[in-house]
């Protein structure tokens, strides 16, 4: 059996071979190094070609769905603020005749179940719907917070203004008590009236940052988010007021956390691989996946992911993918498929000889949730994720992008994604 200090000593080479073996492949042209960024970044560049000259789908979902394939599906589309306005007026004349006539009165409300659309590789909403009473009791508190909803929105659209989701919250808190409560009636609104969630103007919070190669303007105003410091420039949440989109990036680099997207946004990772980072800080809202879909729609450029070597990474990075299922009705809008999978890989710790003690042991329902996503289609139609989860579940260890600290913290920047890009290294 070997002695501690021999297993020390293993550990201290692994490391050093993990970091010098991982330097010496670099071809950049800094410190010394053969090659040049222009040569490393060449597989990046021939993949934003084929991004460029890819043809934009005008598949629709009615298109794929030719011959009842998928069954009743449906989804939501932007619509004027006349519109829903009329159809709101409309609903509560209808709520008043079925009131006059004694039948009381409540809503159609779709099931929210959802169906994965491999044409389109998002998830849409199944068209199915219950009938929700007010003299239900179990439902008479959201019937009544429905309805104060629609009546809060008709009036922010008569005004032609945009409210956060927290300014409707408190203009009835003894009513919602709880913003979910006033949140949550906000997505079976749009499913009911058949509009996309800001058409309705009322918004989430800012909560996404992006830095890097970008200028936009934004409710008129130039945005040059190459001058946004550390921190980044928060996306917006009312994304009907971005427009005129340039950059001259190679790819959109989307990060999953917050100390990652501080990392690179003060090395100006940015300058040296022309690109734009972006981050939600983890669990991606709205507005961020609003922006995302746009910058790959107008800028027709490639996005490459960062995210943690564990299952809840993987789920997120999903979410950007194909939608979420509380808001799979408008999914078109709010998914951008194609994402590679750049790392943190669970096939990296051994190649990049992540250390033994920055690895950490996955819990039971790390275990379940990594299972569960391998029965996902989005994860089984693409066999080199299959073998990634595999080698997780397998090893049943995972890591976060600051275990890459361990060989300093600038190796990110620096080392690892440098690699990754030249490697061409994504899945």
């Amino acid at each position: 059996m070997a002695s501690k200090g021999a297993k020390g000593t293993k550990r201290a080479a692994d490391k050093s071979e993990g970091a010098l073996g991982a330097i010496k492949r670099l071809r950049d042209g800094a410190d010394g190094r053969p090659g040049s960024v222009k040569e490393l970044l060449t597989k990046v560049q021939t993949l934003k070609d084929s991004v460029h000259n890819l043809k934009e789908t005008t598949l629709t979902l009615a298109d794929v769905n030719d011959g009842n394939k998928y069954g009743d599906v449906r989804e939501v589309v932007g619509r004027t603020a006349s519109d829903i306005q009329n159809d709101i007026e409309k609903v509560m004349v209808e709520l008043a005749t079925m009131i006059i006539n004694g039948d009381g009165f409540g809503y159609e409300l779709p099931t929210r179940a959802t169906v994965y659309v491999e044409e389109l590789n998002r998830i849409v909403l199944k068209a199915k719907s219950t009938f929700t009473s007010f003299s239900n009791t179990g439902a008479t508190r959201k019937v009544t917070i429905l309805t104060r909803v629609l009546q809060l929105v008709h009036s922010v659209l008569t005004k032609g203004i945009h409210v956060t989701k927290r300014d409707l919250f408190y203009t009835d808190v003894k009513l919602f008590k709880d913003q979910k409560d006033s949140d949550g009636v906000l997505d079976d609104i749009s499913c009911m009236l058949g509009c996309t969630r800001n058409s309705l103007h009322v918004v989430a919070s800012e909560k996404g940052v992006v830095v890097g190669r970008l200028q936009y303007l934004e409710d008129g105003d130039e945005i040059d988010c190459t001058k946004m410091g550390i921190g980044g420039k928060a996306i917006p949440s009312n994304m009907t007021k971005v427009t005129s989109m340039r950059s001259d990036a190679t790819f959109v680099l989307l990060v999953e956390k917050d100390a990652a997207f501080m990392r690179l946004a003060e090395d100006r990772f940015y300058n040296r691989f022309p690109c734009i980072i972006i981050t939600a800080k983890g669990q991606p809202d709205v507005a961020s996946r609003l922006f995302l879909n746009k910058l790959k729609r107008e800028l027709k450029i490639p996005v490459l992911a960062l995210v943690d070597s564990d299952p809840y990474g993987l789920k997120i990075l999903s979410v950007y993918m194909q939608g979420s299922k509380n808001m799979a009705y408008d999914s078109g809008s709010l998914s951008t498929p194609d994402i590679k999978w750049l790392g943190v890989r669970p096939s990296d710790l051994e190649k990049f000889k992540i250390p033994e003690q920055c690895r950490l042991d996955m819990t039971d329902k790390d275990i379940e949730v990594g299972k569960q996503l391998l029965q996902e289609e989005f994860i089984t139609q693409n066999p080199d994720w299959v073998k990634e989860l595999e080698i997780m579940l397998a090893t049943k260890q995972k890591a976060e992008i600051q275990a890459l600290s361990s060989y300093g913290f600038q190796y990110l920047s620096e080392v690892y994604l440098p690699l990754k890009l030249q490697e061409g290294d994504w899945i």
